[in-house]
């Protein structure tokens, strides 16, 4: 097999996979893309120094396994706002940020393959990748493997350079952290239900009307919002209707596409008014998880940059 054939046919129908592993390992879909393409270059640049001792798609592994847990051993620990903080007591306009690399994103979809088919949705939910952030990497790299791809201990073995034994003995590591660890992150997600489309509806006329009242309403009593790269998060009806009446000035004129994240989870993109009076740009990705046919929790991702991993415009029109 030549380099051009490895390019156009092979790299590509393990790419959609790849990107998935990678972003489950680092938490940000940047950065996984960011991966790939380095996997893609390495492969290429030592293609002729491949041996038939393991399958091409096992070698393809190891290099993004290698790629990831270098840059995970420089990198601390993803998170979301919930499982970093306790709620806001005093209810202010958010300043506080944090770098994008303290932060799990979002994902969209990663393309078309039979295989990828087969991973488990619940594994793309945001709660089970801030979860897998608490293992070691190696661990982590285990666990993916085995429990979301399903490969075999001498396959994993072989990918991360270790013997069955010492793979399945991470594993049972890993499975016993995964149990013990409590998020809250994981005790407020409910992307298991997919919410109603009426109340997502009435979710988006209240906030492009920007009727507080109204939108309060929706919320279940202990409903909550955060929006990272501000480690702030706003959890009651009462502090939601402070917060929302503070930023009106910013908020007041929004529009929302529909989206999806993670595993085809729906989402809605907000824009906000610019500084060209015709045009709305970009803000914020809200996901909206469910109780009792309530909103809970919208996780409002605050990250320009992901509009345009998920195909939406650059601006929309007022």
């Amino acid at each position: 097999m030549n380099e051009a054939a490895f390019d156009m046919e092979l790299f590509e129908s393990y790419k959609p996979g790849l990107t998935s592993y990678c972003y489950r390992m680092l938490g940000s879909i940047d950065d996984a893309d960011d991966a790939v393409q380095e996997t893609y270059i390495r492969a290429w640049q030592s293609w002729d120094r491949f041996r038939q001792d393991s399958s091409i798609k096992t070698w393809i592994y190891r290099i993004a396994s290698n790629l990831c847990l270098d840059k995970l051993r420089q990198a601390k620990r993803r998170t979301l706002p919930v499982d970093l903080s306790d709620p806001a007591i005093k209810i202010v306009e958010p300043n506080e940020t944090l770098p994008d690399s303290s932060w799990i994103w979002p994902s969209p979809e990663f393309g078309e393959n039979p295989e990828d088919a087969l991973v488990r949705k619940d594994t793309l939910q945001l709660c089970f990748i801030a979860l897998l952030q608490n293992l070691p990497p190696r661990q982590r790299a285990v666990l993916i493997l085995k429990d979301v791809f399903e490969w075999s201990s001498k396959q994993i073995a072989e990918t991360l350079g270790m013997s069955p034994a010492a793979a399945n003995s991470a594993l049972q590591r890993a499975r016993e952290t995964m149990d013990r660890t409590r998020l809250r992150s994981d005790e407020f997600s409910k992307m298991n239900v997919n919410p109603d489309q009426n109340l997502l509806s009435r979710y988006v006329e209240a906030f492009e009307q920007f009727d507080i009242h109204a939108l309060v309403s929706l919320f279940h009593e202990e409903g909550c919002m955060s929006m990272p790269p501000f480690a702030m998060w706003i959890s009651g009806q009462e502090d939601l209707s402070a917060f929302f009446a503070l930023t009106r000035w910013h908020c007041e004129g929004s529009k929302f596409l529909p989206t999806t994240v993670n595993g085809g989870y729906p989402a809605l993109a907000q824009y906000v008014p610019g500084k060209e009076a015709a045009v709305l740009v970009p803000w914020g990705i809200h996901v909206i998880e469910v109780k009792d046919n309530r909103i809970f929790h919208v996780q409002n991702f605050i990250n320009a940059k992901l509009f345009s991993r998920l195909g939406l415009p650059e601006q929309i029109e007022r």
